[in-house]
């Protein structure tokens, strides 16, 4: 039942199609003209060929439009193609024919003339040889000679009825004998090939579509073979009407594949085997109806009891064929389900194989395959490819402090986002860990990059994962492909311009150029011995004084690192701190400085008594805010060396990340231990005074930039006057830092600050150099 009412859902879908309803609905208003007293014999003469003519432009027209549908197989398309190629030569045929029946009626040839029978011949030519040259099946010689043995069947079921009902028709003569002749064998080879299309399992129609063309060639088959024209002259409006009909399925045929094809455009890869095939047996049927349809009626009962018998033993025979069938279907239908089941696992593990499990995107291995299959393609070089890879920035944060499960959905966030910005040509994937990669299609080296930044732009809009809102940052590196490239090659180059943007500063787009090999090896180079030297005596602090402008005495240090290599020169701090940075090697440093600084802290506080004020200034970077634990560590190293809180001052780059939800915890934190924070490098930042209002600063530092120019320029000094005045009112301390010349000093006097550093009063020094000025004070009292 439920197999019942699914198929009349379907019918009823396609009923519903404007282009199916229109057209049969024209059909049934054409045919009932025929069948109602309306004009002479020539008036239906006419209106038959005329109202074939619309219905053939339709053909033409449905085999078109389900060529072009998206996704359908190239024999399916190229059939489509043929086919509307015999609705051309049917429309030359059936117009010629309506106009000629204007000019000159002539009413015994209902099949038409010369012209519509060479077109209608013509027509059917194509989409015979089209049906001929379809490949048969495969498989053994038992299955090959069934398969061909089916179709003979068929044919000669076929050439019973054409012989008894065409040759049979006492009402036909001459060149109308011909035409039904012509017409009876060629709908016999169509029949042919159509059946022998059929059983290859693999025909270019749908079942949908070749329901309605199979039932109009039955309708022409036996508006052909029985005579239209009465003795009395008169045409037989039944089978007027039904060739009208004929003409309208021919047509609808074509657009109800075109609805199924939309829906699933590759039903020919869905073929089952059915355990036989029942059009063998209908052409027995056939076979045996035509018998007994030109049985002459006087034959004796005898002659009558021997016909009947043979064709009794044929439908026993046929029915015990059947059944024999039927009862091997069960078995049948669980080895296909085994081979589905097996079809199924096969397609899961290709799936893992190829897709990465938790976005779905390609994985590595199969982009890579891709990508060697693109280049290998010199079509595909000459149209224009790139790879991008994505690395989102700062992403070990996010697994560390809020767990990897809103880091997986972060990912899965990402990958929706890169689906959503690419076009259907092109492939994304994910290549592990933070990191994704697309290979765009046809694309000149301008339109990548023009990509790569409307990719960028989606990709790093925050993003709300399980309650958070996180801000997304990536870095891009493009590698435009040339010829001679390979799929490694490509894809390193694209790597080392994603680290290229790394290096300049995160959240931006490099395009891969020559010389980036070598940039890149040096910092990798300088991060593998900076990973090496951390934890290690090669590093070492010096200390630069902060003192009060108006007296000169000591109320600070900053302690700044400095790397000796064994062998080497020292390598400047502008040089590996952003390595340290970028390769995440700064917390195990930071970790070191902070702890070296409160050991140094301590012992000058508990050696000279002058160094109970002091205040100690330690450089923090935002991955070491970021850290799970930081707070707790300061803590832990305050009640270790017995440092007062307030005698720590946290120094916090102003380009750091300072609006993530868990940095801004750290420095709250932090100022509820009693430690003051200073914003470091005031000014350089286009969010400087966004970052006083969320940031629990207590101090502000000037940036050397302002105070080299002050005196020279005015606009230094209008922001150093400013940066003095938003501090009193917020009641900030402030530090100049780079102060060199008194004439500076005396500038910064004027603007209200207290306090400076600089080579105006002392270069970095080294601890015990640091602390000399305070054995010289108590050698003195």
């Amino acid at each position: 039942m439920s197999l019942v009412s699914g198929w009349w859902r379907s019918a009823w879908k396609v009923l519903r199609d404007p282009g199916v309803a229109g057209t049969l609905g024209f059909a049934l208003l054409a045919s009932l003209v025929p069948l109602v007293d309306v004009g002479d014999t020539v008036f239906k003469l006419r209106f038959i060929w005329g109202a074939q003519v619309p219905l053939d432009v339709l053909l033409g027209w449905f085999c078109l439009r389900a060529a072009r549908v998206p996704g359908v197989d190239r024999i399916v398309r190229s059939y489509m193609l043929t086919l509307s190629g015999t609705a051309v030569a049917f429309l030359i045929g059936d117009g010629y024919q309506f106009v000629r029946s204007i000019g000159w009626p002539v009413v015994a040839e209902i099949n038409g003339g010369v012209v519509p029978t060479v077109m209608y011949l013509a027509g059917c030519s194509l989409v015979v040889g089209r049906m001929l040259s379809h490949k048969s099946p495969g498989g053994s010689r038992g299955e090959r000679l069934r398969f061909y043995l089916d179709a003979l069947a068929v044919l000669l079921g076929g050439g019973v009825m054409a012989w008894c009902f065409s040759l049979n028709s006492q009402s036909v003569a001459g060149l109308e004998l011909i035409s039904t002749l012509i017409a009876a064998s060629v709908l016999l080879l169509a029949a042919f090939a159509a059946v022998r299309m059929v059983l290859s399992g693999t025909a270019p129609m749908t079942k949908g579509g070749s329901i309605p063309m199979i039932v109009a060639a039955g309708l022409l088959a036996l508006t052909t073979a029985v005579p239209i024209l009465g003795s009395d002259g008169r045409l037989h409006p039944v089978l007027m009407a039904l060739r009208i009909l004929a003409a309208a399925l021919f047509a609808v045929g074509p657009r109800v594949q075109e609805l199924q094809t939309r829906v699933r455009p590759d039903f020919r890869r869905e073929h089952r085997r059915r355990p036989y095939n029942v059009l063998p047996y209908l052409a027995v049927a056939a076979t045996f109806a035509t018998f007994l349809a030109v049985m002459p009626r006087d034959l004796g009962y005898r002659a009558w009891g021997g016909v009947v018998g043979v064709i009794a033993v044929t439908a026993i025979v046929v029915i015990r064929q059947l059944l024999a069938f039927l009862d091997n279907f069960d078995l049948i239908n669980k080895l296909d389900a085994t081979l589905l089941d097996l079809r199924g696992h096969q397609a899961m593990l290709h799936e893992q194989a190829t897709r990465d499990g938790l976005t779905r995107l390609a994985n590595r291995t199969s982009f890579a395959e891709a990508v060697a299959a693109d280049l290998a393609d010199p079509r595909a070089v000459a149209r224009g490819l790139a790879v991008l890879l994505i690395d989102l920035d700062d992403f070990k944060a996010v697994n560390d402090t809020l767990g990897h499960g809103v880091g997986d959905g972060l990912l899965t966030t990402v990958a929706d986002r890169l689906r959503n910005a690419v076009r259907a040509e092109d492939l994304v994937s994910r290549l592990g860990g933070d990191e994704f990669a697309v290979l765009l299609r046809g694309v000149s080296e301008p339109e990548a990059a023009a990509m790569a930044d409307r990719i960028l732009a989606d990709v790093v809009q925050p993003a709300r994962v399980d309650g958070h809102m996180l801000v997304v940052k990536a870095s891009i590196g493009v590698a435009p492909a040339a010829p001679g490239d390979d799929a490694e090659g490509l894809m390193r180059n694209a790597d080392i311009a994603m680290y290229a943007a790394k290096d300049a500063g995160k959240g931006g787009i490099q395009q891969y150029a020559a010389d980036m090999g070598a940039r890149i090896m040096e910092t990798v180079e300088l991060g593998t011995r900076l990973r090496e030297a951390v934890g290690t005596d090669q590093f070492g602090l010096v200390y630069q004084p902060v003192v009060e402008m108006a007296t000169g005495r000591v109320t600070g240090a900053e302690a700044l690192v400095r790397w000796h290599p064994p062998g080497r020169d020292e390598i400047s701090p502008a040089e590996f701190i952003p390595t340290a940075e970028r390769t995440g090697e700064i917390v195990r440093l930071g970790r070191w400085i902070l702890r070296e600084a409160c050991r140094q802290l301590a012992e000058w506080r508990r050696d000279h008594p002058a160094a109970r004020d002091l205040a100690m200034a330690v450089n923090v970077a935002g991955r070491q805010l970021q850290a799970p634990g930081f707070v707790d560590e300061v803590a832990a190293l305050l009640a270790e060396h017995d440092i007062p809180p307030d005698r720590l001052v946290i120094e916090i780059t102003e380009s750091a990340t300072l609006d993530e939800p868990m940095v801004l915890a750290a420095l709250h934190g932090l100022r509820g231990l009693g430690l003051d924070l200073a914003l470091d490098d005031f000014g350089t930042a286009a969010s400087s005074l966004g970052l006083l209002l969320t940031c629990p600063m207590s101090g502000l530092k000037l940036d050397r930039s302002f105070v080299e120019r002050l005196g020279i320029d005015s606009r230094p000094t209008a922001v150093a006057t400013a940066v003095s005045q938003i501090a009193r009112a917020l009641d900030l301390t402030t530090v100049a830092e780079g102060v060199e010349s008194t004439e500076q000093a005396e500038v910064l006097r004027d603007l209200g600050y207290r306090r400076a550093q600089g080579f105006l009063y002392s270069p970095p020094l080294e601890p015990s150099a640091f602390a000399a000025g305070w054995r010289v004070s108590s050698t003195v009292s």
